[in-house]
């Protein structure tokens, strides 16, 4: 016999009940459609509740424009906490990359470059402004092309690589011509150099990572080949490199090879990319070259443009002696002997290896005086492990031809294809038919999102990040050459999926939303959290995820929320005093389905309109 419900539950799921017949009639309220809905008694019912309740929106404009379909409705029983915006030299605040902190750390292997959060007593609980004259990004893909100067007002790249054709500033907008220091008439002519000797055209290469990637010019005109570039570099002198990058609609975070694993999974990437990105492969044993054979797809290719490639030609203009860049390659040239890259070209300033396709064909694979295997178990355990000179056993093969970890389709045919981690039970609870389950429940929800938000797929949304992504089958159901979903894997969630994530042709990262995101303020237009606050219920405070949800977004971006009705009244609660609105919307099965949809936007508003600041 199931034990009674004590009256504190009673009352709180009456409270439900009562809410969820509130947001209902309000929907038919709104719309002037009092028509019999089959429900007998219902109407009466919600005709009675609708006299004694204000079922009125808060009078936002831009909710409008972004969303139709039921109104919302204020059943809040507590006051509101009113967040008050941080000062306004807090705009550009990255609470993991903070420029002071930052001078408190090691410089030896970039440490100090790295991810350092604030502790507890440190959080800003703020909201960061947008600065004076902000607007909403160029559509894509002229956002491409332009940014406009007051959403990023920082002119020294112009000055810095002026003869490289970065970045030039025109008017009140930055101009991308799309050159870079070692593609100076442009990223399209040196995409086609490499394509030349990778299969780029035909989807074979899908994912790419760029190492040092400064503006993203690279990953943004591969864009239009298909290919999808996670592209990453530090916050050092260069100002706002990667805050560019993602004004472009470009994806982009901020990081660096320095002492701790990159956040990505092993076998994630068809193509690694440093065009005299400065990072030292020689060095460490060689300790960066093995970090990218870990995340580096078997038969993947690594390009490296720039010293010390052709190092007899340009010595001299590269201010270095011949012994040094000679001995500087021989190192590299060492290393990729030991993983067992086919070196497949070297043209000019360009050398491009390739990853062998299984450890059965690698000789020093088993002579561990020549290359040590890394101990862990666990090739994707990756947040805050320190990083080693040391090799990452592929999974094992039958065949000296058959490809470690199983063949892949080209893309678009592998995106909604059972991932290969999926198919050999790689990851336990995951099977083909439930990935095919799950593929299909987002379809559906995707659905249900754009009845609400008529812009989903529109072009209104460039820069959207999945929270919690799962097997990113959210991503899989809005892709388009319009948008890129940014799917982050909570670092505790039960399974890792990011890896079967990057085998179906999509990218993301690792992260724990107790903490701050790897990137700047409004950077996304579009969040989704399904599940993510009952995931880190007991684990952080619920204010501190969506303040970094308020740092991320956009001045008018838009959230959706999919959680159980009782923490959605607790996030609704909380972002009504973040300048958010919000509608709650019931599950597209019905309203007795305890999973609802909490849709909210951002309002518009920058620093300096008269708004009292916080004193932090």
């Amino acid at each position: 016999m199931a034990p009674k419900a004590n009256s504190t539950e009673n009352r709180t799921r009456s409270s439900i009940s009562i809410f969820i017949v509130i947001c209902m009639c309000c929907f038919f309220y709104v719309l002037g459609a009092w028509q019999k809905s089959g429900f007998g008694k219902g109407d009466s019912i919600a005709v009675e509740i609708t006299k004694r309740t204000d079922c009125s929106v808060l009078p936002n404009l831009n909710f409008e424009t972004h969303h139709s379909g039921p109104k919302s409705t204020q059943v809040l029983s507590n006051p509101v906490k009113k967040f008050k915006p941080c000062h306004y030299r807090y705009t550009d605040y990255t609470p993991c990359q903070d420029q002071n902190r930052a001078m408190k750390f090691p410089r030896e292997n970039m440490n100090y470059r790295e991810r350092h959060c604030a502790p507890q007593n440190e959080k800003l609980y703020c909201l960061i402004p947008a600065p004076k004259g902000y607007v909403a990004p160029f559509p894509w893909p002229k956002s491409r092309d332009y940014v406009p100067y007051a959403n990023v007002p920082y002119k020294s790249l112009t000055v810095e690589k002026a003869v490289q054709n970065w970045v030039q500033y025109e008017g009140n907008v930055f101009r991308f011509p799309g050159g870079g220091t070692q593609f100076p008439q442009g990223a399209d002519k040196y995409i086609e150099q490499l394509a030349s000797v990778i299969p780029i055209a035909n989807g074979t290469v899908r994912t790419a990572l760029d190492t040092g990637c400064g503006v993203a010019s690279w990953g943004g005109y591969l864009l239009k080949r298909n290919v999808l570039a996670m592209s990453f570099a530090p916050r050092d002198s260069h100002e706002a490199q990667v805050q560019f990058a993602l004004e472009r609609g470009v994806p982009a975070v901020i990081g660096v090879l320095g002492t701790i694993k990159l956040p990505y999974p092993a076998r994630a990437f068809d193509m690694a990319h440093c065009s005299r990105c400065l990072i030292p492969w020689g060095a460490n044993n060689g300790m960066y070259m093995m970090e990218v054979d870990r995340v580096l797809r078997p038969g993947g290719y690594w390009i490296l443009s720039g010293p010390p490639i052709n190092w007899r030609t340009n010595y001299q203009a590269w201010q270095r002696t011949k012994e040094d860049l000679e001995a500087e390659q021989q190192k590299i040239e060492d290393v990729a002997s030991l993983l067992c890259w086919d070196k497949v070209s070297e043209k000019g300033e360009i050398a491009i290896w390739r990853k062998r396709v299984n450890d059965m064909s690698c000789p020093n694979i088993n002579e561990e005086d020549k290359l040590s295997k890394c101990l862990s178990t666990d090739p994707d355990a990756v947040w805050y492990e320190k990083m080693e000179a040391c090799l990452t056993p592929l999974p094992q093969v039958n065949d000296p031809d058959e490809v470690s970890g199983g063949e892949i389709k080209t893309f678009p045919a592998r995106l909604n294809s059972v991932p290969p981690r999926v198919s050999t039970n790689s990851i336990p609870g995951y099977t083909t038919e439930s990935f095919q389950k799950d593929n299909n429940l987002w379809k559906k929800h995707v659905r249900a999102y754009k009845r609400v938000n008529k812009y989903l797929d529109s072009g209104r949304y460039r820069n959207i990040m999945d929270m919690n992504a799962g097997l990113g089958s959210f991503a899989a159901a809005i892709e388009s050459p319009k948008l890129w979903v940014m799917n982050v894997v909570p670092t505790i969630a039960d399974m890792g999926t990011l890896g079967a994530i990057y085998e179906r042709g999509l990218i993301g990262i690792y992260h724990d939303w107790c903490e701050g995101f790897s990137t700047y303020p409004r950077t996304y237009d579009l969040m989704h959290a399904n599940g993510v606050f009952t995931l880190y219920k007991n684990k952080c405070k619920m204010e501190d995820i969506l303040l970094e949800m308020d740092r991320i977004l956009r001045p008018e971006g838009a959230v959706i929320v999919r959680d159980h009705v009782d923490v959605l009244i607790k996030v609704k609660s909380i972002a009504s005093g973040m300048r958010w609105n919000t509608r709650m919307v019931d599950h597209e099965d019905g309203p007795l389905v305890p999973e609802k949809v909490l849709f909210a936007v951002k309002q518009y508003w920058v620093a300096g309109e008269n708004n009292k600041t916080a004193t932090a």
